[in-house]
């Protein structure tokens, strides 16, 4: 507090920088290195907490000399001080320190004279003199400060200023009456819509059909922004550990990989990816193509018995569907050898053991420290050979590191004993590495720039960073971001796997989940998923979803994408006794009414047609505007209105209506037009609702008796449809909007002698916007 208070700070501030323990024990220690007697100037205490409050950790041991630079004022402004931040951060890795160099970067010394300032303003003023002169004081002096900083870099800010105004007033003279008028700004048109892009054609997928303007374009257009290091730079990230070995280290690395961007997206093959993967494999891929960089497709396999083939095949088809190639497939299965190799090096080094706790025994933070902590070196080796040779039973021994995680755990383990054929290595290995271990390995042996993952991990970059530099290999940045959560789903694989086990859901992509794979059942498009992506931006902060957030996406991309088609999910036969054709007539339709020129397609008009049930009620107030006994209703693309005539009932509802046709005038136009569909083909239409009651199933206040006891019950409606004849020759995926009732895609348990539809999404509440 008192240091605080000797540094000029009011209340408010001292009150902020005391929520910050690091901040505070930094300029704690700035004032340990002033001689005693020594006050500060008024000019100095910015520039101490300036440099304390901008110091990067790994630059700490440069804080002395900084501060002995500011009390001799050798650093004696604000962009010296900056400077000198920098300077110490870009020689972090040295294994010298050249003391002189940095006064020279830091311009301790020089001194620009006024002279200099007057004769560096008069030639550049010179340089725009024609367009000052035009401009008057409406020109942008901005741009001439910009030039003469970099003309002459420690020039005092006020001064340079000054002698600008000075300069310019001599040139023009005092403002007058048009000088002080304001101009109005000028109308900004809005940008013009983009083509749409054909679905999977690239990895820089557009954000199709939008309304809404905020935020980045597309996933790349938003990793193009992000603030990460650039390869070969890693130390100048906050918490990157630097050792003797990191500039060597990263040298090798950059010949190794020319400087370029490698990121990789790291799933494990037991199971399906989820709508969270689809931010990761986003995050990682746009990022590598926002910096002309690679990113690997690497399977965490290293769990041999949940592993599948049809889990690897599963995961490469959602991330190709998603529109993106990966540089390389990989599997951690493909480093067994280095890994173990490793892992040796560790137990020689002393920094891993052979122990024999049981599982139930490490876990948790507080678990009692193992007393084979410190058995000799040889006799760990001895004892990992015989876990690798298969002579220590399944969970009689583990290897342990010996180090404790930010989160507090202490020793994780690096292996552990599992006697279960791999689907790729078989049963030539019956120990098997950790995440914890293997992971930031793989990253080292690919050369990953930056490892990317979800804000859970952070608690293990400690381990990551410390596993790397104890073997003296390239250590990776690992940068944390929010997973993306959804409501009213559940996303985890055991989860997921006890709905399927319950029959509650027949698989990994019953369209009722959040699986990618289901999701593309469903029939949203993969643009739907990557813009929605995009929206959710890259940030650091805990949020959960909404599902219409998502919905909203697909329809944007949807809108423009999905044909208009003419269909009904509860059909009501209509017989026209004045039939006006000899027999049954094909009329042209647009696919996209609004967009005529993007195709049409053929319909067939009958003396029998056929329509919503909904669209017909026998006894109806004035708010309704379809068909009734007494009001007509106008039939889409006839430009004709049907008027009841007779009602056909069986005990419990209408069977059938007779009408009649009549054209539609300019006297006499009906309340509204409805959908039909006439010589229509007969399909499955599969509705669904959401699965879960709750936003968060797995909350257990608001479900007490766990997610099972939250499914509720009618999530999917299966009805008899009728649909236009040109529809038949439908491939799966195919995807259409129905009009008036929703967007709908073909599902894979079609057959040629029957179509399946799954309804996407609902329309918009305002149905005009979408028709």
């Amino acid at each position: 507090m008192e240091h605080l208070t000797s540094l000029g700070l009011n209340e408010q501030k001292i009150k902020e920088t005391l929520k910050n323990a690091t901040l505070t024990a930094t300029i704690s220690r700035a004032f340990s290195y002033l001689p005693p007697g020594v006050e500060l100037s008024s000019a100095q205490k910015p520039l101490i907490f300036q440099a304390c409050s901008k110091l990067k950790p790994q630059s700490a041991q440069f804080l002395e000399l900084i501060v002995r630079k500011i009390l001799d004022n050798s650093l004696d402004t604000s962009l010296r001080v900056d400077t000198a931040l920098e300077y110490v951060l870009a020689n972090v890795t040295k294994a010298t320190f050249n003391e002189a160099d940095f006064d020279a970067a830091c311009g301790v010394g020089v001194v620009v004279t006024p002279e200099e300032i007057e004769k560096a303003v008069e030639t550049t003023i010179a340089k725009y003199r024609d367009d000052i002169v035009e401009q008057r004081y409406r020109f942008n002096v901005g741009k001439l400060l910009v030039e003469l900083r970099a003309a002459l870099p420690w020039v005092d800010g006020k001064a340079l200023k000054s002698e600008v105004d000075v300069q310019i007033f001599d040139l023009l003279g005092p403002k007058t009456v048009a000088d002080e008028e304001k101009v109005a700004k000028k109308r900004r048109d809005p940008p013009a819509a983009s083509a749409p892009q054909k679905e999977g054609s690239a990895a820089e997928p557009a954000i199709i059909g939008s309304n809404r303007t905020e935020g980045p374009r597309t996933m790349v257009d938003l990793m193009r922004n992000v603030d990460f290091h650039r390869p070969g730079e890693n130390f100048k990230t906050d918490g990157y550990v630097v050792t003797p070995q990191t500039e060597r280290l990263l040298k090798e690395h950059l010949q190794r990989t020319g400087g370029k961007v490698r990121t990789r997206f790291p799933p494990e093959p037991n199971g399906i990816l989820h709508i969270g993967h689809a931010k990761a494999i986003n995050i990682n891929f746009a990022y590598a193509t926002a910096n002309e960089g690679v990113c690997f497709l690497r399977y965490d396999d290293t769990n041999p018995e949940k592993e599948e083939e049809k889990f690897v095949k599963g995961i490469r088809d959602i991330v190709e569907w998603l529109g993106y190639k990966p540089f390389k497939v990989t599997y951690s299965s493909d480093y067994f050898q280095e890994l173990y190799d490793f892992a040796v090096q560790l137990i020689k080094q002393d920094m891993a053991y052979v122990c024999h706790h049981t599982a139930e025994q490490m876990k948790g933070f507080t678990t009692e420290p193992s007393k084979w902590r410190n058995r000799p070196i040889a006799e760990s080796l001895q004892l990992f050979e015989d876990m690798k040779n298969g002579k220590i039973d399944e969970g009689a021994a583990t290897l342990r590191m010996k180090i404790t995680l930010e989160e507090g755990k202490i020793d994780p383990v690096a292996y552990r004993i599992k006697f279960v054929p791999h689907h790729r290595t078989g049963t030539k290995w019956c120990i098997y590495p950790t995440y914890d271990y293997t992971h930031c390995l793989c990253d080292s042996l690919e050369d990953i720039t930056h490892s990317l993952c979800t804000k859970e991990f952070q608690s293990r970059r400690s381990s990551y960073y410390w596993l790397c530099n104890a073997l003296n290999i390239y250590c990776p940045v690992q940068w944390e971001y929010a997973r993306l959560n959804v409501n009213y789903t559940v996303v985890s694989k055991r989860k997921i796997n006890k709905l399927i086990t319950e029959n509650i859901v027949n698989d990994w992509d019953d369209p009722r989940l959040f699986t990618l794979s289901a999701l593309r059942r469903k029939g949203y498009p993969a643009e739907a998923i990557n813009n929605f992506c995009a929206q959710m931006g890259l940030t650091g902060a805990q949020t959960s979803i909404d599902p219409a957030a998502l919905e909203a996406s697909a329809r944007d991309v949807l809108n423009v994408t999905a044909p208009r088609t003419m269909a009904v999910l509860e059909p009501l036969k209509i017989t026209i006794l004045n039939y006006p054709h000899e027999g049954p007539v094909q009329v042209s339709v647009a696919d996209f009414p609004n967009m005529p020129e993007k195709g049409t397609h053929m319909v067939w008009f009958d003396r029998v047609v056929y329509i919503e049930r909904s669209d017909f009620m026998a006894n109806a107030d004035k708010s309704f505007r379809r068909l009734t006994p007494g009001q007509p209703v106008g039939l889409k693309y006839i430009g004709s209105m049907l008027r009841v005539e007779s009602v056909v009932r069986n005990s419990s509802s209408v069977d059938e209506l007779v009408c009649r046709i009549e054209p539609c005038t300019a006297t006499e136009k009906p309340k509204a037009y409805i959908h039909w569909v006439s010589k229509p083909v007969p399909v499955e239409v599969r509705l669904y609702e959401r699965l879960f009651i709750h936003k968060n199933p797995e909350d257990s206040n608001d479900v007490p008796g766990g997610f099972l006891s939250d499914c509720a019950t009618d999530t999917i409606r299966t009805v008899c449809g009728y649909v236009d004849a040109h529809v038949s020759s439908s491939k799966v995926y195919d995807k259409y909007q129905f009009e008036r009732i929703g967007y709908f895609s073909v599902d894979p348990d079609s057959r040629n002698d029957q179509l399946v539809f799954n309804r996407t999404v609902t329309l918009k509440e305002d149905t005009g916007k979408t028709n």
